[in-house]
């Protein structure tokens, strides 16, 4: 990195964590520290919203899932304008209507202190969790290209986002990630230019998609009904539907942004914003990743882009193995940029017999090239099996490193950064609100004073902050780490959406099924992930499901036992 990449990284950080102490400071009650006084417009909501959800794992994973796997991961996202209109119907309202400060507050006016207590839990296990691999996920990829020390950054991000966090609450969190946001998307469409300049003088982008689609890498829509399949339409449609109507209705880190609306028509104004731009925004995430991979079919990629991985096998007995892979590559990477000029040239001449030869050479290279690139992830098992052979996350990075001219290197790791920065802000910020309102004033201290709980918000937040960098540092890259952040949020979210469901619509229903429903549909739901009885997006819409059948045969056998007759279905 030039001395201008330092001071553009090193200077955005600073701007953004003094720019959010500065328009925050001043003695705070609950309410503005909490839900920043009820003064946010719609579009600090939707801004704010989508870079709560756009953590750096976004930035970093999607251009690789892209560039090995194409568009298809996009499905993930076709259910969230659905969910965005439920929630805006029904989520928004009640909870402005009830002037609550976090989602789980309801279910106490609902149900009963416990079940409230325990839809918190729920949520401090699975975002705290969510919190420090969103501070671990930049760095152990940017520790790996860069040779920083991991530890250190893991904390050198905690500690930027604890300040700013701990001391504006809410109203910091939102103010900074409007700048966040910015930085974000001004960055990756720089990015973009720069990938379509980088291509040969002959290969427009009309003609950059063509090449992308003889590798199949624009496959967006897959029909296939099944359950094993992580991205279809139908997953997305459902599993999506029930992931995201849960993430945006019931995870504290997403209902504070928008609880901080001036009103009831600004919170959802921001939301449709965010169901409205959500989708074209990752759809151009993934497009950045697709037009990467088309760069590569004129330049030759490395074998494995992770570098500690290159590096280990490189000095290892395995290294001759290794090497002869590579070899092996770098020829069919020659054969390639060849093919890809055939297909080329058929595209000019509109020789439909030349491009369909040069498309089956490209498709065949490409299979020898996967086969050359698992090989080469068996060597670097043999030689460690604790080391991290999938390499999506690093494909992006690498490319920004290895191509992008001084000042664009800054701003694109600012960018990776701010990102992890943004989403882990708000993951502190809910976690914060939670312990201090659901489970500590709830539970432990119920008759204090205002100035106690925002001190109790501010102390549980720094402690969230903490857990969460000794998470990022103790932490291991799982596959592709944008599915795990996925992952870990549908084992939980079907089941707290389920509960949230009960107690909007089912009357019938009271606390006590509810809560025993809820714990069993949990160990069911972890059983099925860990058995792998379907793709973990549909685990969203199973838990809901089965708490909500569970907790209904509950009460319904508990009415026949106490001999009540009134067992009708009141919604």
């Amino acid at each position: 990195m030039a001395t201008i990449d330092w001071y553009l990284l090193i200077g955005t950080l600073l701007f953004i964590v003094g720019y959010g102490v500065w328009k925050t400071r001043g003695r705070k009650n609950v309410n503005e520290y909490v839900l920043g006084g009820n003064q946010s417009k719609w579009w600090t909501i939707g801004l704010s919203v989508m870079a709560t959800q756009a953590s750096a794992i976004t930035f970093l994973s999607t251009p690789g899932q892209a560039y090995h796997d194409g568009m298809g991961f996009v499905q993930f996202y076709f259910g969230l304008p659905l969910a965005m209109i439920v929630i805006c119907m029904v989520f928004v309202p009640l909870y402005h209507k009830l002037k609550v400060y976090t989602a789980y507050e309801f279910l106490e006016n609902r149900f009963d202190v416990k079940t409230r207590t325990l839809a918190a839990f729920l949520f401090l296990i699975q975002r705290g969790l969510a919190a420090g691999i969103t501070i671990y996920a930049p760095s152990i990829i940017l520790s790996a290209v860069l040779g920083w020390n991991l530890k250190i950054l893991n904390i050198i991000i905690g500690v930027l986002v604890i300040i700013y966090t701990v001391s504006g609450g809410t109203k910091a969190v939102s103010v900074t990630q409007k700048q966040q946001m910015f930085i974000i998307m001004t960055g990756m469409f720089i990015a973009f230019f720069f990938i379509l300049g980088y291509l040969p003088s002959d290969i427009s982008f009309g003609k950059a998609l063509k090449v992308a689609g003889a590798s199949d890498k624009l496959n967006i829509l897959d029909f296939e009904l099944n359950t094993k399949s992580r991205y279809t339409v139908w997953s997305g449609l459902t599993g999506g539907f029930f992931l995201f109507m849960s993430y945006f209705g019931t995870d504290q880190s997403q209902v504070q942004r928008y609880l901080s609306g001036k009103s009831i028509r600004e919170s959802q104004l921001g939301l449709i914003f965010n169901g409205v731009l959500k989708i074209p925004m990752q759809f151009f995430i993934l497009l950045v990743g697709v037009m990467v991979f088309v760069f590569y079919q004129y330049n030759t990629s490395p074998l494995n882009f992770n570098p500690a991985a290159t590096e280990m096998v490189i000095n290892s007995k395995y290294a001759d193995d290794y090497k002869l892979l590579e070899e092996e590559h770098l020829k069919l990477s020659n054969q390639k940029e060849i093919a890809q000029h055939r297909f080329s040239k058929a595209l000019d001449n509109n020789d439909s017999i030349a491009l369909a030869l040069a498309k089956k050479e490209i498709v065949l290279l490409n299979k020898k090239e996967k086969i050359g690139r698992d090989a080469a992830k068996e060597i670097i098992t043999q030689a460690d099996k604790d080391i991290e052979t999938n390499d999506k996350d690093y494909v992006f990075i690498h490319f920004i490193l290895n191509y992008l001219p001084q000042g664009i290197i800054g701003l694109l790791l600012a960018v990776i950064l701010s990102a992890a920065m943004s989403s882990t802000a708000s993951e502190l910020n809910a976690l914060g609100t939670i312990s201090a309102l659901d489970i500590y004033k709830r539970n432990f201290k119920r008759e204090e004073t205002d100035d106690h709980y925002v001190k109790a918000s501010k102390m549980f937040t720094l402690i969230w902050g903490i857990i969460a960098i000794i998470i990022a540092c103790v932490a291991n890259l799982f596959d592709n780490l944008i599915q795990l952040v996925n992952i870990i949020g549908s084992i939980f979210y079907g089941n707290v959406l389920g509960i949230f469901l009960l107690a909007f619509f089912l009357k019938y229903v009271k606390g006590n099924a509810v809560f025993v429903a809820a714990i069993i549909t949990q160990f069911i739901v972890i059983i099925g992930w860990w058995q792998d009885w379907m793709s973990y997006l549909w685990l969203n819409a199973f838990g809901c499901a089965l708490v909500i059948a569970i907790a209904f045969l509950l009460e319904s056998f508990d009415r026949i036992m106490k001999g009540d007759n009134d067992t009708t279905l009141k919604v």
